[in-house]
């Protein structure tokens, strides 16, 4: 009785969408199984060549809509960084531009239909995270060495306070991948997975289905725009850390 009332109940799956696949077979997932998650990678990757290097080859003065599009994002960027991590922190401009891109467009192609969001998976947004966590560390105690540490040292707290105030700093310094690939990877998947539980209702509930169709616009909509903010976000934090490597201190 039990599996006749589920079989014939409403079946939805919001996380299914979320699911590893093999590109060819059924068999295990190793690591250079070709995946679906390898595929829409990819496919970001080709469209940041075809916007940035494609688009803006003929460097024309009069551009095309394609070189406009790559201009807007490359000066956007550009005073992001510029204002927020400083002039030394343009050098590594090349880096958040490209971070960006990719983050932004693996958002915009998940919202594809049938398509697969990468940046939804920890997998993806922690590597991300974690090779912006890396290249900020490396690069403080390359130019700063051990006076890199003083970003953790809070000299303008009273001085009973500072060791504590030092181990705080601190355990929120090595948390940063975490949070920085929690909030991108997390703000995506919770989006789609309430645009799939609206499509069940909206499957199952006949003329009545106007209404949770009607939600799965206005969500597909604020998708879109939480897409665009979640890479801003991811980008705009990489410019802070940044900033702790190539600045001064600020304690």
């Amino acid at each position: 009785m039990a599996t006749e009332e589920a079989a014939g109940g409403l079946q939805i799956h919001p996380m299914e969408q979320f699911e590893v696949k093999p590109l060819f077979g059924d068999g295990p997932i190793e690591w250079y199984t070709p995946t679906n998650v390898t595929l829409w990678m990819g496919i970001a990757v080709l469209a940041m060549i075809a916007l940035l290097v494609l688009s803006t080859r003929r460097r024309a003065i009069v551009p095309s809509r394609g070189q406009s599009v790559a201009e807007l994002f490359y000066g956007f960027i550009h005073k992001m960084v510029e204002d927020v991590a400083g002039h030394e922190g343009l050098k590594f401009f090349p880096y958040i531009m490209t971070l960006f891109m990719f983050v932004f467009l693996s958002n915009m192609l998940g919202l594809i239909p049938m398509s697969f969001t990468t940046t939804s998976h920890i997998a993806v947004t922690a590597v991300l995270a974690l090779l912006v966590f890396l290249t900020v560390t490396l690069v403080g105690l390359y130019r700063k060495g051990l006076g890199f540490l003083s970003m953790f040292w809070v000299s303008s707290a009273p001085l009973v306070l500072r060791p504590i105030l030092a181990v705080i700093e601190l355990i929120s310094y090595f948390v940063r991948p975490l949070s920085h690939s929690i909030r991108l990877g997390g703000n995506l998947m919770a989006g789609h997975a309430v645009i799939k539980v609206f499509a069940g209702f909206a499957g199952a509930m006949g003329v009545a289905s106007v209404v949770p169709i009607a939600a799965i616009a206005a969500i597909y909509g604020l998708e879109t725009l939480v897409a665009a903010v979640q890479a801003y976000v991811f980008t705009i934090l990489t410019c802070v850390y940044l900033r702790d490597a190539v600045g001064d201190a600020h304690h």
